[in-house]
């Protein structure tokens, strides 16, 4: 099992492939976590919504960033899953995710695509693969893959 990969995004037209590597690492580890960090304007919501489109997700075009409503309901993977993307920036502590029910989505058979994890890192199970995403100076991006436990 390979989950720590490092991949160079060039530009948009990577971002594919990318998200196609992210859903390879997922199957390799078994999780249905997946946390993305990354500064503001990295890519994290490129990523995810190309990665929901390559899960198969019947809400794909609708994919966009929860910022204002926390969490998105992207409906079915091909696999059945529920696909729910969340971005807890705007949250203040692990407490303010306990009140939206965060655990709940996690405990769950679903697939949760979390930006802004750190918000509430304590409440992320155990086998969570991590996404690290890195603008570089010459606009392009870094994106590396690694499960959560092997920092």
């Amino acid at each position: 099992m390979n989950t720590d990969v490092t991949i160079h995004i060039a530009g948009l037209e990577d971002v594919p492939a990318a998200a196609r590597s992210v859903k390879a690492a997922m199957e390799d580890c078994g999780c249905s976590t997946v946390a993305f960090d990354g500064e503001m304007g990295a890519g994290k919501t490129t990523l995810i919504r190309s990665l929901v489109e390559v899960l198969g997700a019947d809400g794909h075009a609708d994919a966009n960033s929860p910022s204002f409503a926390i969490a998105n309901d992207y409906g079915h993977a091909a696999d059945g899953r529920n696909v729910f993307h969340f971005d807890l920036y705007r949250l203040e502590s692990a407490a303010e995710a306990l009140d939206i029910g965060f655990e709940d989505y996690l405990d769950g058979d679903n697939i949760c695509l979390i930006e802004w994890p750190d918000r509430a890192e304590e409440l992320l199970p155990e086998h969570t693969l991590r996404v690290e995403l890195s603008l570089l100076p010459d606009r392009s991006r870094r994106c590396r893959i690694h499960m959560y436990n092997s920092l």
